[in-house]
């Protein structure tokens, strides 16, 4: 069975000689060694300002709203994971929905400003599929306003705008580090910050307010990385580039053989170094996505519906209507890509793609 996609797995050997240090220290979570290189290694290599590495790709979405929510009301976009709305409403914000970019996908940055009211407090914006959202205009948006942004770049590890990480954008900027992703640690994820103070309460906010073992700076919460998802992390990070240029030559294969005059695929947006993150294309009409999801699942092929159902429409949240998001939602499909796709694998997608549209 090809799948959507599948978690690249570093050799055995590596990832033991990894747990063999943590087991050598007898020291298995609370930022230890390996969690501590890790961050270094990613900081360094990318020219991070500040980052936390954390147990899962949510929490710090949790972190930063409930350090500059403050119970408001939160721009967002309704073309993202669930844990993106999730994490709004379980802070105690209320997610206000502006519609998406057509082509980028991204939240319309031209919308947000009639969406701003007395009670808005902050954005948080999508970077979708590792394409950044409009950096700056988001960013003049805010400082106008004086509003928070947070970014959910889940999908980014490796993305650079302008020549900058795309961590570097934004009060804070979170990733996932979960098994499906480009870089992973298992399960875990990262977030990041150039202030020096949203990193110290970004820091005691993810181990329990501590400062010290008997003193604390505020309100915490657990959120901290074991020594055992960092081995793997470290062992992944290896093969970074390998990684990279496996998943390009799967893109370039789908831009060179789809047949793109019945659909269209993302537009990456300019001064964009992409990381390959994901390939998804959208169709006329949902009945033409449902007519080729379901041949391809007859022949063992399993894409997948990212994102769908725009998340206005989720029963809990009620948002207004999103005419675009709604749309893209009910027409996009994530083929597969991943490292070890052969090439007679993604002929046989491309094949059915091809004469399934036509």
């Amino acid at each position: 069975m090809i799948t959507v996609t599948k978690t690249f797995l570093p050799s055995l050997e590596r990832y033991n000689f990894y747990l063999k240090r943590a087991w050598d220290n007898v020291w298995l979570t609370n930022r230890g060694e390996l969690t501590l290189e890790l961050e270094q290694k990613i900081k360094n290599d990318y020219s991070i300002n500040n980052i936390i590495i954390t147990t899962n790709g949510t929490i710090p979405l949790q972190i930063a709203l409930k350090l500059f929510g403050n119970s408001g009301e939160i721009i967002t976009t309704p073309f993202s994971y669930v844990a993106t709305s999730a994490a709004i409403i379980w802070e105690n914000c209320t997610p206000v929905f502006v519609d998406i970019h057509p082509e980028y996908l991204t939240i319309d940055e031209s919308k947000i400003e009639s969406a701003i009211t007395n009670k808005t407090t902050a954005i948080l914006a999508t970077h979708v599929f590792g394409n950044p959202c409009h950096l700056g205009a988001i960013e003049t948006i805010a400082k106008k306003h004086n509003l928070k942004v947070i970014y959910d770049a889940a999908h980014c590890f490796g993305v650079a705008y302008n020549n900058e990480s795309i961590f570097n954008y934004g009060d804070v900027s979170t990733c996932s580090f979960h098994a499906t992703k480009i870089f992973h640690t298992g399960e875990g994820g990262a977030m990041f910050c150039n202030d020096e103070e949203t990193f110290k309460k970004l820091f005691y906010s993810h181990n329990f307010g501590h400062n010290g073992p008997l003193e604390f700076h505020g309100l915490g919460i657990n959120a901290k990385i074991s020594e055992l998802q960092s081995a793997m992390g470290l062992a992944v990070y290896e093969n970074l580039d390998f990684i990279f240029s496996e998943r390009k030559k799967v893109v370039d294969y789908y831009n060179e053989t789809l047949d793109f005059s019945k659909i269209s695929n993302l537009k990456i947006r300019e001064k964009t170094k992409w990381n390959y993150s994901y390939y998804p294309v959208i169709f006329d009409s949902e009945a033409t996505l449902l007519k080729v999801e379901k041949a391809l699942i007859t022949n063992d092929i399993v894409p997948r519906r990212y994102f769908y159902p725009s998340l206005n429409t989720i029963p809990y949240v009620k948002g207004k209507q999103m005419p675009i998001s709604e749309s893209i939602a009910s027409r996009i499909l994530c083929l597969p890509l991943y490292v070890g796709l052969s090439t007679s694998d993604l002929t046989k997608i491309t094949t059915i793609i091809n004469q399934e549209v036509n």
